[in-house]
Formats: C-alpha cells, sequence, structure tokens
C-alpha cells in the first residue's frame, strides 16, 4: 500500500478492508503489522492507528455490526487487543470487565468469533453487509 505522511491520518476505508480481509481468512494481525500494511510512518505510528480502530470500533458497534477492529492484538499481551480496547467497549456498554485475565480473554473471543462468522460466511473481502 501507498506510504503515508505523519500528518496523515489513517485511512479508514483502507483500515477495514484490510481487516475485512484478515478475518475473512480466519486471521489475527498485531497493530505493527497492520501499521506495515497500511504503510504507516512514524511518528505516532501506533497511536494513530489507535485512534482509527476505536472510530472503527465505534462505527461497528452503532451500526450494529461486528466489531471488526477485535482482529488488531498485541504481541506483549498475549493475543489481548491494547487496554485502550477494552475501555472502548466499556465506553460503548459493550463489556464490564477488565483490559486483561480471563474476562478479556473471554470475551475477545467471542468478538472474534463474531467477526470470523460474519466475514467468512459472506465471502467478502472489503464488502459489508
Amino acid at each position: 500500500m501507498r506510504s503515508t505522511s505523519a500528518a496523515e491520518p489513517v485511512d479508514l476505508a483502507a483500515l477495514r478492508a484490510h481487516l475485512e480481509r484478515l478475518a475473512a481468512r480466519g486471521q489475527t494481525a498485531t497493530y505493527q503489522e497492520v501499521a506495515q500494511a497500511l504503510g504507516l510512518r512514524p511518528p505516532h505510528t501506533i497511536h494513530r492507528l489507535t485512534l482509527a480502530l476505536e472510530e472503527l470500533l465505534a462505527a461497528d458497534a452503532a451500526a450494529g455490526r461486528p466489531l471488526l477492529a477485535a482482529v488488531v492484538v498485541s504481541r506483549s499481551r498475549g493475543g489481548l487487543p491494547a487496554p485502550g480496547f477494552f475501555a472502548r467497549l466499556r465506553a460503548l456498554g459493550l463489556y464490564a470487565g477488565a483490559d486483561a485475565g480471563a474476562p478479556a480473554a473471554a470475551r475477545h473471543r467471542e468478538l472474534l468469533a463474531e467477526v470470523f462468522a460474519r466475514h467468512r460466511a459472506s465471502g467478502t473481502e472489503g464488502g459489508e453487509g
């Protein structure tokens, strides 16, 4: 994908399309892997990606869609999303637990199952229903 300058926000359409392709294959990716796939460059690469993921999460929740942002995980957190993901879920009223541990892992598994089922079933890479 094309490179973006530090001043450019993350392209939400490109982010959604990339995450839909991952979901259609039943895969997760780390924040770093997604940033690289989108051609994001410093400074604040992961921070900008995180802001975009939070925007995507809120949009999916508002539309009643599975939460595509769940496919982005942190290697250092054992395959869970960053704490901000769970904070956003709490703010949206979609989760009441901690950022780590068994409750977070269980909720993340549920969200991933919904995302994978939706995107595998639709057979779309970039389409959404």
